[in-house]
């Protein structure tokens, strides 16, 4: 698997804070939920890269995916 990329990002914190309500309805950290939105997005305009690897599953890697 390929380094994540790191970056930073300033919000405005009443949208944080409903991305982080949506994350946690979701079962998923807030950061997740924005990488799942962005990568929605990106499908949805037809810019998704075809060399983009697949987003990490939900909860903790089994022992076999590290």
């Amino acid at each position: 698997m390929t380094e994540r990329k790191s970056v930073l990002l300033r919000l405005d914190p009443a949208v944080h804070d409903a991305l982080a309500r949506w994350a946690s309805d979701e079962l998923r950290s807030t950061n997740a939920q924005i990488e799942f939105l962005l990568r929605r997005a990106l499908s949805d305009a037809g810019r998704m890269p075809g060399e983009a690897g697949r987003q990490r599953r939900q909860g903790r890697p089994r022992k076999d995916e590290k």
